[in-house]
């Protein structure tokens, strides 16, 4: 009874043990088999991305066939890497890695516009706005100025006119005859003078008026300036608002100033309102205001890509049926070189040894299992003498080895009986 507990024991713990195995092993299935459908979408999003800047290059059916084809060779070519080792083929392991960096060059550049367009988009109309607004602000600044100069010239001129008819009043202005000097009172020399000031100060509030109407078309201006920045929904009609009051200030300032300064200020010319509100257009000069944001955000995409096909490789792309399970498990059982290697893989040499070569052992059939396992993903190649386990290989051997054990245990079992029995 002993006995059978124990065994009823053991059973019960391999039952427990074969499930969580096989739960393990189907959650590690699920996702190696999602990250297929991971790698499309992948390449489906970096090829949309691709074909949009390269449709701005060369003819749209073009751009289509050669995006098709930079995907087809990102996955491709990563797939072909994880199943390649260097030191086993290095000619085929370099061309492989070219032709990958290649098309992730290709993809990164043309995906590179789209991305710098979604990220610098915002930024690019923030720029154009700022460009509009020093632009007017500069020539702002300059009639600002000139205007301060011609008014400043302007009361110091009346200032003078005052003083002269202060200077008449009182009869001690230089113009006045010897006789006339020191009479004060409003005699004809103040009356003159005192014309003059009273013609001389109405043109100058004249001037100021039209400088203080001139001052509302700026502060309008400026009114429109700020609602091109803040209201998104009245982009065009502020946008408006600003070249015609900025026209109006032009010209109100150039009639006042003409007459009294000769070099007058160069009005901004705006761009269109078309240019204004333009969308990005992918184009090389993009990379001269590099964004480092867009770049990595290209670059993701396709490493992505490159990442997960590189581990679908290490996954076999089906099981072996039951008799394929024996044939290549009694035939790797005939290989006596193992080592664990620097990837903690098991690692065996398919090569004949000295003892083999001498006797002339055929090998045939156990290097048929090798190149079959090779074809299927559950062995990798590391050079030409040697090849390691794919991860998927150990849980087929490992079964295999259970059942030889179970048998053997088996048949001792029935040994001991039997001799129980006699």
């Amino acid at each position: 009874m002993k006995k059978g507990n124990h065994y009823i024991k053991n059973d019960e713990s391999g039952g427990l043990g074969l499930f969580i195995n096989r739960m393990q092993t189907l959650f590690v299935s699920l996702l190696r088999i999602w990250s297929i459908p991971i790698v499309l979408m992948l390449s489906l999003a970096s090829g949309f991305t691709t074909y949009y800047g390269m449709s701005h290059f060369i003819t749209p059916w073009i751009a289509l066939i050669i995006t098709v084809a930079i995907q087809s060779i990102i996955v491709i070519c990563s797939l072909e890497i994880a199943g390649i080792h260097w030191k086993a083929n290095r000619l085929r392991y370099f061309s492989v890695m070219l032709s990958l960096l290649i098309a992730l060059a290709a993809s990164i550049t043309f995906s590179y516009f789209k991305f710098y367009e979604i990220s610098e988009q915002q930024n690019i109309h923030i720029n154009r706005f700022k460009e509009v607004r020093l632009q007017i602000d500069g020539y702002l600044d300059s009639i600002a100025q000139i205007k301060a100069k011609i008014l400043g010239e302007q009361r110091k001129q009346l200032e003078k006119l005052s003083e002269e008819v202060s200077l008449a009043y009182f009869g001690t202005h230089p113009q006045i005859p010897a006789e006339y000097r020191n009479q004060v009172g409003e005699g004809p020399f103040w009356k003159h003078f005192n014309q003059r000031y009273q013609r001389e100060k109405a043109r100058f509030d004249q001037l100021e008026q039209e400088f203080s109407r001139l001052d509302q078309n700026v502060k309008t201006l400026q009114t429109n300036l700020y609602k091109l920045d803040k209201e998104p929904a009245s982009v065009e009609q502020a946008y408006q608002g600003v070249v015609s009051e900025l026209q109006n200030v032009q010209i109100k300032f150039n009639q006042l100033a003409s007459d009294i300064i000769e070099k007058l200020p160069k009005a901004p010319e705006l761009m269109p309102y078309a240019q204004f509100i333009q969308e990005v257009t992918p184009s090389f000069s993009m990379w001269q205001g590099f964004s480092l944001f867009a770049f990595v955000c290209a670059a993701m995409v396709d490493f992505f890509t490159v990442l997960l096909s590189y581990r679908l490789e290490f996954t076999a792309p089906g099981p072996l049926t039951e008799h394929e399970q024996e044939l290549v498990f009694e035939c790797l059982r005939q290989f006596t070189e193992f080592r664990i290697n620097g990837n903690d893989e098991l690692e065996m040499v398919i090569e004949k040894t000295e003892l083999e070569r001498a006797r002339r052992y055929s090998d045939w059939s156990r290097m048929f299992a090798v190149g079959f396992l090779l074809s299927r993903g559950f062995l990798r190649k590391i050079d030409e003498r040697t090849v390691e386990f794919a991860p998927n290989l150990y849980p087929m051997i490992a079964e295999r080895m259970g059942d030889k054990l179970q048998a053997i245990k088996s048949q001792s079992l029935a040994k001991s009986t039997s001799t129980e029995n006699s």
